[in-house]
């Protein structure tokens, strides 16, 4: 009996997929995207801000002593959850903030009902430094170095064991590593 060579293509094609997804679940943690940023010098960030705050400048991220730039908006509501987290990080570090794609009058009246945890805030109105900072949707975090570059990337928002389990021991470490 002769086996016809169409027939071999369902099974090496379950096969070829079966390897696939194996691979896939033998990654480190299959839940974060990786990030090319990590390592590298943090993009430039947008010259504009809110009315009322202080500009955040690229200078301000090459300052001694560890920091974190959130990408943040006052419409996404992952935001908004982990708002408190960012404002007992604020009494730790300098926290910087990029409004992402926002209303500049509810990018406001969000801070001054909420509380605003940042030191300096740079606006993005179109996007454009997300994109350089590989930002996918906000809220991402980012902590950096002294010297301004990027050592990790938090996609989602920084509350309950996301938080606890993979953010913080970041944060600790990179702190540790600083002093």
């Amino acid at each position: 009996m002769r086996v016809k060579p169409l027939m071999l293509l369902p099974p090496v094609l379950f096969l070829s997929l079966a390897l696939v997804f194996l691979w896939g679940m033998g990654r480190d943690d299959p839940n974060t995207l990786p990030s090319t940023m990590i390592g590298r010098a943090a993009p430039p960030l947008p010259e504009t801000t809110l009315p009322g705050n202080t500009q955040l400048t690229d200078e301000m991220l090459a300052k001694p002593g560890v920091k974190l730039v959130n990408f943040w908006a006052s419409w996404c509501p992952p935001c908004r959850a982990e708002h408190p987290t960012l404002m007992e990080l604020s009494e730790r570090m300098p926290v910087y903030g990029v409004d992402l794609k926002d209303d500049e009058a509810d990018a406001l009246r969000f801070l001054d009902e909420d509380g605003n945890p940042f030191a300096a805030i740079a606006t993005d109105p179109r996007g454009r430094a997300a994109i350089d900072w590989g930002v996918t949707a906000p809220p991402e975090t980012f902590i950096l170095d002294g010297e301004g570059r990027v050592l990790y990337r938090h996609a989602g928002p920084l509350i309950r064991d996301d938080y606890t389990n993979r953010f913080l021991p970041e944060l600790e470490k990179a702190l540790a590593d600083e002093g």
